[in-house]
């Protein structure tokens, strides 16, 4: 099972404010290996969409290509995921693993689909789980920074100030 650890999660309503907010982190100092984006996959059939790794970077064409691009050759992984009830999901760092994790453990149980049960995982509790779902479901972008109390208070404000429609800490509370 995946270690919990602390996080702040901030949504944001478009592609824009999340590479602003990741930007931001970057130039603050955050490690990039310990932030998670999750967005989903917008297309049309008009549109050709390709995924490709080219050593460590994954490539993609479509309606957020550049966003996905950059973000992946900038963060610690990276998937596509297709889940039932939210449809194609992009998501980029440590998160892949959680969600892999997740699927590989059965954890997706009491209506969490895979993003809830490696979110779960980590420690964000039920009730948040669902909402940041519910927002993926709305086109929201989800931005996640794991880390030590400190650092994720620090990355809460950073996310309110780069137009996050909400940021949250979730901090676990040892058992």
């Amino acid at each position: 099972m995946p270690e919990k650890h602390n996080s702040a999660v901030g949504l944001f309503s478009n592609h824009q404010d999340a590479e602003s907010a990741v930007k931001e982190l970057q130039k603050c100092g955050y490690d990039m290996k310990k932030l998670s984006v999750v967005g989903k996959d917008y297309h049309s059939e008009e549109n050709v969409i390709g995924y490709y790794n080219t050593g460590d970077r994954m490539a993609t064409w479509g309606k957020f290509g550049l966003f996905w691009g950059w973000i992946w050759g900038l963060l610690f992984g990276s998937a596509f995921f297709l889940i039932p009830g939210i449809g194609p999901v992009m998501v980029g760092g440590p998160l892949v693993s959680y969600m892999i994790g997740a699927l590989e453990m059965a954890v997706v149980t009491g209506g969490l689909t895979a993003l809830g049960g490696a979110l779960a995982s980590i420690g964000i509790p039920n009730d948040s789980v669902i909402r940041y779902e519910t927002a993926l479901k709305a086109d929201k972008f989800i931005l996640i920074v794991h880390g030590t109390l400190q650092e994720v208070a620090k990355a809460k404000d950073i996310l309110m100030q780069n137009s996050a429609e909400e940021a949250n800490v979730h901090e676990v509370v040892a058992d």
